[in-house]
């Protein structure tokens, strides 16, 4: 009493969304993000890496399409590469940078016959991914706010590119060398790696530090993912270059190791990836994960699942070249799922003030609560 407000009389009452919302509002003008981080729209006060990355020309939406086309044209060039070894055309354009000498296209007199169009294809094809990947250079070059990960992201594709094309080169200068080759294919699997880096990170609200959506065991059995994954794809290009397939049918290139020792370390390593990858999909079903990580490792799990079968379908039936080829894919595909479960695990901000903490579902107060809170408070105002 007392020339104060009598609240003997008050009701908590349930109220409707409509009415929750409209609380908020007037008892709370600057109340905290829930569940998700804040993105302020870039001004004068917060540029330099602090809010949304907004690009002039390209549109952003443009500039996340050419970093897809970027990850794609990739995984593409690892197939016609693959295609290349194993059709036996490594050699079909016996020099470098030109096909034959004079010429930097396949010639009428050629000896190679039809392998000369899928080796001159295959350098076609790169031609495509350095058109890309200086695309992809400058759409990160003129985002606004400039964001510089991505600039080094698009950078390091730009010159993983042009490695890989002088190591192409000495592929063929050496006449194939099994070790050579095996370097190309997975210089290939670091290039897809960064082009798909730099897609994700484009989908991020900024270069803030990663903020952890799941908990710190999840993480760690991701990293062993992602290690063991790189084993898998070591073992497989010296399985490749100690069995029939050496990318010449003249000259034949070869590890010098057993084959079929190989092949079943290959396997073993194979069967502690897919343990792993079942343990992640139990742990994120019981850590209540983020739904976009349980579908990705869905994904990585169905990818593991058809390679398996396509690897030992090509064992048992003395590994004809297109079950290889389609395994080739199927690796770069798996690394490819591999690397996309890390993203949803993380979550960044742009860095600056306006960013708030996530918060889980279990700690999210519930609507009752939340609703007799906003009541109590309009009341007392």
């Amino acid at each position: 009493m007392g020339g104060g407000r009598d609240h003997r009389h008050r009701i908590d009452v349930p109220l409707g969304l409509a009415q929750v919302r409209a609380l908020r509002l007037r008892s709370s003008p600057s109340r905290p993000t829930i569940g998700r981080m804040s993105a302020a729209a870039p001004t004068p006060a917060n540029q330099g890496g602090q809010g949304v990355a907004v690009s002039r020309w390209p549109s952003l939406t443009l500039t996340r399409r050419i970093f897809a086309v970027g990850v794609w044209t990739q995984i593409a060039i690892v197939f016609t590469g693959g295609l290349v070894r194993l059709t036996d055309s490594g050699l079909g354009c016996p020099t470098w940078p030109q096909c034959v000498p004079g010429s930097y296209t396949p010639v009428r007199y050629q000896s190679q016959s039809f392998h000369k169009y899928i080796e001159f294809g295959n350098r076609t094809l790169t031609v495509v991914v350095v058109a890309v990947v200086l695309a992809s250079l400058l759409a990160a070059w003129r985002m606004t706010p400039r964001r510089t990960p991505l600039v080094l992201l698009a950078l390091g594709g730009v010159a993983g590119v042009f490695a890989q094309a002088v190591l192409g080169g000495v592929s063929v200068l050496t006449h194939l060398n099994p070790y050579v080759v095996a370097g190309h294919f997975l210089l290939s699997m670091a290039l897809v790696a960064v082009a798909l880096a730099l897609y994700e990170r484009s989908r991020d609200a900024g270069d803030g530090p990663p903020v952890p959506l799941v908990r710190q065991e999840v993480r760690w059995l991701s990293a062993a993912l992602v290690l063991v994954g790189s084993v898998v794809l070591v073992l497989g290009t010296l399985v490749t270059g100690s069995g029939p397939h050496s990318g010449d049918g003249q000259r034949v290139a070869r590890t010098g190791l057993d084959p079929s020792q190989i092949a079943w370390m290959h396997a073993d390593v194979v069967m502690l990836f897919v343990g792993l990858v079942v343990a992640m999909l139990i742990a994120l079903r019981l850590t209540s994960a983020p739904g976009p990580a349980r579908q990705r490792a869905w994904i990585l799990f169905g990818v593991t699942m058809a390679q398996g079968a396509i690897g030992y379908l090509q064992y048992f039936t003395g590994v004809p070249w297109m079950l290889v080829s389609l395994h080739v894919l199927g690796a770069t595909l798996l690394w490819v799922s591999v690397l996309r479960l890390i993203y949803p695990l993380r979550a960044r901000g742009s860095g600056g003030p306006n960013d708030q903490p996530m918060v889980g579902a279990s700690d999210r107060p519930s609507t009752s609560t939340t609703a007799a809170a906003n009541l109590s408070g309009a009341a007392g105002s």
